[in-house]
């Protein structure tokens, strides 16, 4: 099955009262179907600024891309989100992941678990907030049932395997980490991963939303030199400038040249809702108008 396309931008950068709502606006106006708050410490907190995007707004939905679990407790999540849902009438889509930077963590004075036991609490958390969601006595209520989408960011078999048995939508980084680093996957690596995926999600009724993170799409006639400016985003080793020029998480050239990208990859891996961070949310607009309707 196609699904349409949904983009989604993810506002990495802090603003204050009306800049805040005129950007939510502008996404709105360049057609994004998603606004989105991630969950790091130096940026906004998550759930104020999602309500004041849905009170600028009227039609795009809201969620968070992506909450670290380890930073918090399953009752007081359930909590924020059934009041954010309830405040947002309904638009709310939540997404969780395990947590990744290891500063964060220090700096908020939270243990910072191996992989396993991060992969082990994310699980944890998606059940329980799960189960309080759906209890009809659970109050506040969220307005969506038995909850809202969930989101669920994976890269490995674990947490894969987990959103294969909850998640409405799972997110791919296109990345993986290596020595404490973050690597781009080539488009062979990235197929064994939604491959795997496909292989745990296989008993599944109705298939998962996936989604992929587009790193600083940039329109231009120069394809080349638009690559060797953007190596500092994707480090990788031993690839060759065609094969950084066909990475999956990057998307260079013209808007038809990248419109028609996504659309390549739609078909290839299945990825139908597409994110950009905000800094790069003018320049993807025009791709947005170009695939809006595919």
């Amino acid at each position: 099955m196609v699904r349409p396309f949904r983009f989604g931008v993810n506002m990495v950068t802090p603003a204050e009262g009306e800049e805040w709502r005129k950007r939510c606006r502008r996404a709105d106006e360049l057609g994004y179907d998603v606004i989105l708050v991630p969950d790091h410490l130096g940026m906004v907190a998550p759930f104020p600024a999602l309500i004041a995007a849905a009170e600028a707004t009227e039609r795009p939905r809201l969620g968070t891309f992506v909450l670290n679990a380890a930073f918090w407790n399953p009752h007081l999540l359930a909590r924020e989100i059934a009041t954010a849902d309830a405040l947002t009438g309904g638009r709310l889509e939540i997404g969780l992941g395990t947590g990744y930077v290891k500063a964060e963590h220090d700096r908020a004075g939270l243990e910072f678990l191996p992989p396993g036991g991060r992969v082990g609490h994310l699980a944890r958390t998606v059940e329980e907030v799960g189960r309080l969601l759906a209890d009809e006595g659970h109050v506040p209520r969220a307005v969506q049932r038995p909850r809202p989408p969930l989101l669920i960011g994976a890269k490995g078999d674990r947490v894969l395997r987990l959103a294969a048995e909850h998640a409405d939508i799972v997110a791919f980084t296109g990345a993986r980490e290596s020595d404490g680093a973050m690597v781009a996957l080539t488009a062979e690596e990235l197929d064994e991963r939604v491959a795997a995926y496909h292989s745990f999600a296989a008993g599944r009724e109705t298939p998962a939303e996936l989604n992929l993170l587009v790193q600083a799409p940039t329109i231009t006639d120069d394809r080349r030199a638009a690559a060797q400016e953007l190596l500092p985003l994707v480090p990788h080793l031993h690839l060759t400038e065609e094969q950084v020029l066909e990475l999956p998480l990057l998307a260079i050239g013209t808007v038809k040249q990248i419109a028609d990208q996504m659309r390549e990859q739609r078909e290839r891996y299945g990825f139908s809702y597409l994110t950009v961070l905000d800094p790069w949310m003018e320049a993807f607009g025009q791709v947005i108008e170009e695939l809006r309707g595919d």
